[in-house]
């Protein structure tokens, strides 16, 4: 199985590597045809704005959109990828760019600036023992709809969901040694036809 990295900016490398780890092909994403043999993409954090412009300039997102809503292709947004992924940005700039994937609404920078990163102990829902959530910049989900399965929240909020074979998450599971969440993503990948 081959599951996608957007190579156009982030934590593109530490996310390959879990996804080998977890015994997948893994490849980076920049153009449409890179995208076409991938079971799964992971969009990761980054920049939102700067991102949703990129994926624009080379033409993935449409791409993106067509096969998601087809259900021939899982996706997983991390930080800025779930922001990218959000139907709703709640504190966006006019205009910018998303994905509009998942039916959540979503604040940008919930937590406060760089200087306010933070790691915690998550408790995500079916794993056995709780995770390190690393947290940058991180954006929180204000509003999910009725088909969106909350995985994982914290006092401030809603930091991870699910809707059908769409992942994200607020934090940053590619910082950590875990591979729990990435191979949560591979087994959605697994059941894409």
């Amino acid at each position: 199985m081959k599951i996608g990295v957007l190579a156009i900016q982030g934590a593109v490398a530490e996310h390959l590597k879990l996804l080998e780890r977890c015994g997948v092909h893994a490849v980076p994403v920049k153009d449409p045809e890179a995208l076409e043999s991938t079971a799964g993409l992971i969009i990761p954090g980054g920049e939102s704005t700067t991102i949703g412009k990129l994926l624009e300039q080379y033409k993935l997102a449409e791409p993106i959109r067509k096969r998601s809503a087809q259900k021939t292709l899982a996706v997983f947004g991390t930080c800025a990828g779930m922001v990218l992924m959000a139907r709703e940005i709640s504190d966006g700039i006019a205009g910018q760019p998303k994905l509009g994937l998942l039916d959540i609404k979503v604040r940008r920078n919930a937590f406060g600036r760089q200087r306010e990163s933070f790691e915690t102990e998550l408790n995500f829902h079916s794993f056995d023992r709780p995770l390190a959530g690393v947290f940058i910049r991180a954006p929180i989900v204000e509003e999910a709809g009725p088909d969106v399965k909350v995985l994982a929240s914290l006092p401030e909020g809603t930091v991870a969901v699910r809707q059908g074979g769409l992942l994200a998450v607020s934090f940053h599971p590619e910082l950590t040694d875990d591979l729990r969440v990435h191979g949560y993503f591979v087994k959605m990948c697994a059941n894409i036809k």
